[in-house]
């Protein structure tokens, strides 16, 4: 596993511009009423990130290892984790402690401690490369990054404050005008046929969904934001907005076999990897406008079709 220093900085630039990106987008948002979107602002300048290591590792003073020994080496190690949770109680939090190792290929948002974990295991080729065309990295982690600062926003973390509490700070208006989305969200993918006589469930899928159209919504505009005023470059004949949803396309490529991709549909919170990127990028204007997508296009839907959160 290779991380590099300068690679954790990128990505805090990144985490940086996202967050701005989000400022933006909620500040912006025609559905949201004033006491519920200065609450939301609130919550996301609290909002912070774990990204590749912990700044301070844990110990394992007292741990003893033998070589020679796997089953003593397991009982050993369950009992000092035992004891290390034990020595927890009656202590203040520690708010930098890592709940899961660097080494992990995934990344997750915490809504009791209002922060996103994304660790050096998920900062990996494809989805972030140090030497690439940031066009790219922003579509593949930087979408990522958006989508698990997003849960901090949707039907489950709007639930929570700042400090992670449990807090309603969603008045009814903006519940039923957010559930109102979700429906059409809903009804849009419940027409996807992944394969014959299998059709998505919306309802199953909505919450991920909705972390994906806004990862990729505030990465888009992350990168916009990233160029601090300067003109995208065109690369092998593509333009830096392309390039965003090139870099998406590529992050989410994936082979399974039609019995997984079954279970995947009966069962999973996640859509297929496809419909993580068709399905969502035809509800984003700019989309339409980095390829010039015309109605005669099979993914055009028409804009008062397209499902617009943030």
């Amino acid at each position: 596993l290779y991380f590099p220093e300068d690679s954790r900085q990128q990505m805090r630039e990144m985490f940086d511009n996202i967050k701005i990106a989000y400022r933006d987008r909620i500040s912006s948002s025609e559905w949201m009423t004033p006491r519920t979107r200065s609450a939301a602002l609130e919550k996301l300048d609290a909002i912070t990130a774990q990204i590749g290591y912990p700044d301070r590792w844990r110990e394992y003073a007292g741990l003893d290892i033998d070589p020679q020994d796997l089953f003593g080496n397991v009982k050993r190690s369950r009992r000092h984790r035992h004891n290390y949770n034990i020595a927890k109680l009656a202590r203040a939090v520690d708010k930098n402690e890592w709940s899961r190792g660097p080494q992990t290929v995934n990344a997750f948002y915490s809504p009791t401690r209002n922060e996103a974990f994304i660790p050096a295991g998920y900062i990996q080729s494809p989805l972030f490369d140090p030497y690439a065309d940031p066009a790219l990295n922003y579509g593949a982690i930087g979408s990522v990054i958006g989508h698990e600062i997003g849960h901090g926003f949707d039907d489950q973390g709007s639930r929570y404050g700042p400090d992670g509490r449990l807090d309603e700070w969603w008045t009814t208006a903006d519940r039923v005008a957010f559930d109102a989305l979700g429906d059409a969200f809903v009804e849009q993918f419940n027409q996807y046929e992944p394969l014959p006589g299998l059709r998505m469930n919306g309802r199953q899928t909505l919450g991920e969904n909705i972390g994906d159209l806004a990862g990729v919504t505030v990465a888009y505009h992350a990168y916009l934001i990233s160029l601090d005023g300067a003109e995208a470059p065109v690369l092998d004949g593509f333009t830096g907005p392309q390039r965003v949803f090139l870099g998406r396309a590529q992050a989410r490529r994936y082979k399974r076999t039609n019995e997984a991709l079954r279970r995947r549909v009966l069962t999973g919170v996640h859509s297929p990897m496809y419909l993580r990127v068709n399905g969502i990028i035809r509800n984003m204007d700019e989309w339409y406008e980095a390829f010039d997508i015309q109605p005669e296009d099979p993914l055009y839907l028409a804009p008062a079709d397209r499902v617009r959160i943030w």
